[in-house]
């Protein structure tokens, strides 16, 4: 072959050909940088967030070289110079230190101000921190956000429980940079409006347990009333009408009566809504129209009620525990022992008695191990690793269940003491039959429900099928 021939193709494959180079020799674009005022507990996590997820971080502090230990690979300047070198800036300091930005306007002009401060109670001050901070700092774009984040938050990751963030601001492209920023580190951002809802944002890391309200207040209620229902049933009574002080009882066997018809009652109001609900969706005909607000409200705290019925549960389980060692119990069976052998008698084993309380503690076993089982099934942990068909069957099918084998319980407990006339003291009911009012109702409620025809349509409905009217039906037949 000719060196003629071998140079014209080599000619031909050059334009073809592509030239290799090592990965770190092609130049890595440069991340942005972006600035933190404050170096206590939140800017520091915030700043080794940020560091993390590939940001540069530069912190603005009025001691420079003496502002304690910061994030490895951070830089720390002035608040000036710090300021300057970056678009926007986190303001990781209390409001009462707002005073030194008044002497930086002119830096943050057209910078990005995100105000992540908080206040100590609620109506602290006239205007929110984020408007003060507007004021202060007119030129600038203030947008209130990662708030109602904590630095443990903030240094190790967002979690199921704090994975929201809320913004607001009345520029959209400053709160869309903060938003970009926050989807990096990990945060779903759901935007509030305008910088007039920085109040609010501020008030929620004040609220105390807001979802666990009404539970506890009820919760709270039950317990206060059965209590005092059942002491005058049982201690009142016994003193005032057979002069007996059994006040004792109160400690161990009172509570031991309290928690389980509260525990009981509890967990039925855990699915009393659902029923009312469907009742609601097949008397309308459609499930597209919105249900009454206190419906909403009681539906959305149904997971607080069930732990806190499951919590009564396991003080009742405790507490049953005890029994045998108390000083009462022992001293009553050391007494009709020794009665024994004084009349020389022996007491005839009933096998109906025992068949009736061994049924009674293992339906109360089986009750309260499925109680356990919703509960466990209820931690974010679990509920995550479940598929929406398996965490439907075990809080609904399941649920239904536990509640079915709790009142057969509180069932075989009673067995036939209704019947007897000394159990109405003061002619009121004995308190387990009180706390079997509300489940044995929701239960026939739902037995209802799950009769084909009621079935059949409420699953229709809930499928998007709509009862028309009469009226609509005769326009339709009339214009077809």
């Amino acid at each position: 072959m000719s060196t003629d021939r071998l140079s014209s193709m080599s000619k031909e494959v050059k334009p073809e050909s592509v030239e290799l180079c090592p990965l770190g020799t092609a130049a890595a674009p440069e991340q942005e940088l972006l600035c933190i005022f404050g170096t206590g507990d939140l800017g520091r996590s915030l700043g080794q967030r940020l560091l993390q997820t590939g940001y540069r971080v530069v912190y603005g502090s009025r001691r420079p070289h003496s502002c304690g230990p910061l994030p490895k690979g951070a830089q720390v300047m002035s608040h000036a110079a710090a300021a300057q070198s970056a678009s926007l800036v986190f303001m990781c300091v209390h409001r009462v230190h707002y005073n030194f930005l008044e002497m930086l306007a002119p830096h943050l002009r057209g910078k990005v101000l995100v105000d992540v401060s908080n206040n100590l109670k609620k109506n602290l001050y006239q205007e929110a921190n984020a408007e003060y901070l507007q004021r202060l700092v007119p030129g600038s774009h203030v947008v209130k956000g990662f708030n109602t984040l904590s630095a443990w938050t903030l240094q190790n990751g967002p979690s199921d429980a704090n994975r929201q963030v809320y913004l607001c601001g009345n520029s959209a492209e400053a709160k869309q940079a903060v938003a970009e920023m926050a989807t990096k580190l990990g945060f779903s951002v759901l935007d509030r409006g305008s910088l007039s809802a920085a109040r609010e944002l501020e008030d929620f890391p004040l609220q105390l347990f807001p979802e666990w309200r009404l539970p506890l207040k009820l919760a709270f209620g039950l317990t206060t009333f059965f209590f005092f229902y059942l002491l005058i049933r049982d201690i009142i009574y016994a003193y005032v009408e057979q002069k007996k002080d059994i006040s004792f009882r109160i400690m161990v066997s009172l509570a031991n009566k309290v928690f389980p018809i509260v525990s009981l009652t509890m967990l039925s109001l855990c699915y009393l809504p659902g029923i009312i609900a469907a009742i609601l969706q097949l008397y309308r005909g459609t499930k597209y129209r919105r249900f009454p607000d206190w419906l909403d409200r009681w539906m959305l705290c149904r997971k607080q009620l069930g732990l806190l019925a499951l919590g009564f549960a396991f003080l009742h389980v405790l507490y049953t525990l005890i029994i045998p060692i108390r000083y009462y119990v022992r001293f009553k069976i050391s007494a009709s022992t020794i009665s024994q052998i004084k009349e020389n008698k022996t007491k005839e084993f009933d096998p109906t008695t025992a068949w009736r309380t061994d049924s009674y503690y293992a339906v109360g076993i089986l009750g309260f191990g499925l109680y356990v089982l919703l509960g466990i099934s209820s931690l974010p942990s679990v509920s995550n690793a479940l598929s929406w068909r398996e965490f439907s069957f075990i809080q609904s099918k399941l649920g239904y269940v536990t509640l079915f084998f709790c009142t057969f319980h509180t069932y075989l407990y009673g067995w036939d003491k209704f019947l007897r006339p000394s159990s109405y003291k003061w002619y009121t009911p004995p308190g387990y039959m009180l706390s079997l009012v509300v489940p044995s109702a929701l239960l026939v409620l739902k037995l209802l429900l799950l009769v084909p025809c009621v079935d059949r349509s409420l699953t229709r409905i809930r499928q998007g099928w709509e009862r028309t009217q009469p009226d609509d039906d005769n326009k339709t037949a009339l214009l077809t």
